[in-house]
């Protein structure tokens, strides 16, 4: 079941997003940091690239249940999606709240909070890992007997709701606030004031944060991100770096069951004898200082020239992976991967990343002319050659025009 309503969408998010772009230039607005917004968009690449293969895993399991373990067999119809649609939201409620309040599950959901702006890149920040710390919560469905192709649509119509809340040109809407998901609800998730912490957790409609006490309304200036900042650019590190802390808080944690509190009680969890619970520091709008690193012009315009080159790259794989095999999948998602990694540390401005970008083209072209040499002999004309060509001597010129930039 391989049908992926995110995947399709593709091209509609980069409309979006160059819209709201084209707005913040004309209303001389400050939302969007290249850097920030590359960011987003690698750590939304790596989740769908590395779905590939956790969904043979979650949706297998879901699918095992259903055809097996199921109560009742629930039709297909639109009474029943409307059901569907309700029940799926709601425990996607608990599912947030999980990640929020459980320190293991948090690692599968900091990545979505890391980013100091608001925007509709933002939406696309996605974990890698978040679905291996979720899935369970939906199984119930599948026991109770709704289909695997049923839940995949909704799931799929949920998170695509979820695109459009995540801007900061939208205001209040009225009596839509009380019972739908909006972006001044979702303003307010994504705040790190002491006040927005833990709050409105909703999908599509935030009654479930209203029935379940977690609801608050965006009323101070929200500062955005994670109360420790993270301050990095690597979409990589991105993921793991919760990982980090849980590990380093085990190492230094006495006693069996304090550790297990480590993993299991909400994330800035301490024994009393260390301190206890890491307070949540005050922050106001305009005294608050976003992580930034200076982006050289020459390397902005390096990185969106590859970029361009690795977006459709990874579009074209997406949409086609299904007839490949899983080891030229596995060399795909690693040729991706190395890609969006470079691309962070060419913004952090370290060396190994510049020296590295001389390798990374030529091998790019060279692992993808054997894959389709081996599959697709007649893909290798003579203008493929000479666009593969091209484009490894631009990559090796303009990478020798910034080597110069790279200094840590």
């Amino acid at each position: 079941m391989n049908f992926n309503l995110v995947v399709l969408s593709i091209p509609v998010f980069f409309i979006l997003i160059g819209i709201e772009v084209a707005v913040e230039r004309y209303q001389n607005l400050s939302l969007y940091r290249w850097n920030d917004a590359f960011t987003n968009i690698s750590c939304g690449i790596a989740q769908q690239v590395s779905g590939i293969f956790f969904r043979i895993f979650t949706i297998g399991f879901y699918e095992m249940i259903y055809a097996y373990l199921r109560i009742y067999t629930i039709p297909e119809n639109w009474i029943t999606f409307i059901v569907l649609f309700f029940l799926y939201d709601m425990l996607y409620y608990w599912a947030h709240r999980w990640s929020h309040t459980v320190n293991l599950f948090w690692t599968g959901h900091v990545v979505h909070h890391q980013s100091e702006d608001f925007n509709f890149s933002v939406a696309l920040r996605q974990s890698s890992l978040q679905i291996l710390f979720t899935f369970f919560v939906f199984l119930p469905l599948a026991l109770i007997g709704f289909s695997t192709k049923q839940m995949i649509i909704v799931a799929g119509i949920n998170l695509l709701y979820q695109f459009w809340i995540h801007t900061e040109l939208i205001g209040k809407m009225g009596f839509l606030e009380l019972f739908m998901n909006t972006p001044s609800h979702h303003r307010v998730h994504h705040g790190k004031n002491p006040e927005y912490i833990d709050k409105n957790y909703a999908g599509v409609f935030i009654i479930w944060d209203r029935m379940f006490g977690t609801f608050e309304p965006e009323k101070a200036p929200v500062v955005y991100g994670v109360t420790q900042s993270f301050k990095s650019w690597n979409p990589l590190w991105a993921n793991v770096e919760n990982l980090e802390k849980i590990s380093s808080q085990w190492k230094v944690t006495p006693g069996f069951f304090n550790k297990l509190k480590v993993l299991f009680l909400k994330p800035g969890w301490r024994p009393q004898e260390q301190g206890g619970y890491y307070p949540v520091p005050e922050v106001e709008k305009e005294k608050y200082h976003k992580f930034e690193m200076p982006v050289h012009h020459p390397v902005l315009k390096y990185v969106f020239f590859q970029y361009a080159i690795l977006l459709l790259g990874t579009t074209i794989f997406l949409f086609a992976h299904e007839g490949i095999s899983i080891g030229w999948k596995g060399c795909f998602a690693i040729l991706i991967g190395w890609g969006i990694t470079n691309a962070g540390g060419l913004f952090e401005g370290k060396k190994i990343f510049f020296i590295l970008e001389f390798l990374r083209p030529f091998l790019s072209i060279l692992i993808t002319g054997v894959f389709f040499y081996l599959t697709k002999p007649d893909f290798l004309t003579v203008p493929a050659i000479i666009l593969a060509s091209g484009y490894i001597l631009l990559s090796l010129w303009s990478a020798s025009r910034i080597r110069h930039f790279g200094t840590l």
